[in-house]
C-alpha cells in the first residue's frame, strides 16, 4: 500500500513539472525537462537503495578440519590444576 502511494505521488509530481530548464555540467550547457531530470534522479536513487539495502553475502571458510577439533569435551569436569587453584 505504501509503495503504491509513493508511486502515485511521484507520478503526480513528475507530471506537474514538465517545463524545460537549463543545466550546466562542466563546460557544457543543455536544456532538459524537469520531468526527465526528476525521473532520472528517482531511478538512480531507487537503484542505489536496492544495492545498499540488499543482504550481504555470507562468506564461509572452506577446508577440512582435523578430527581432534570436532571431539566433544565433557562439560563440568575440571583438570587437576583447576581444582588446585580453586582450593
Amino acid at each position: 500500500m505504501v509503495i503504491i502511494f509513493i508511486t502515485v505521488l511521484l507520478t503526480v509530481i513528475l507530471m506537474q513539472n514538465t517545463e524545460s530548464v537549463k543545466f550546466t555540467f562542466l563546460f557544457s550547457t543543455f536544456y532538459l525537462s524537469k520531468l526527465a531530470a526528476m525521473a532520472g534522479v528517482s531511478g538512480i536513487a531507487f537503484i542505489l537503495g536496492v544495492l545498499v539495502g540488499r543482504p550481504k553475502k555470507v562468506r564461509s571458510i572452506s577446508g577440512s578440519f582435523p578430527d581432534d577439533d570436532h571431539r566433544e569435551e565433557k562439560t563440568g569436569t575440571l583438570s587437576d590444576e583447576d581444582r588446585d587453584y580453586i582450593n
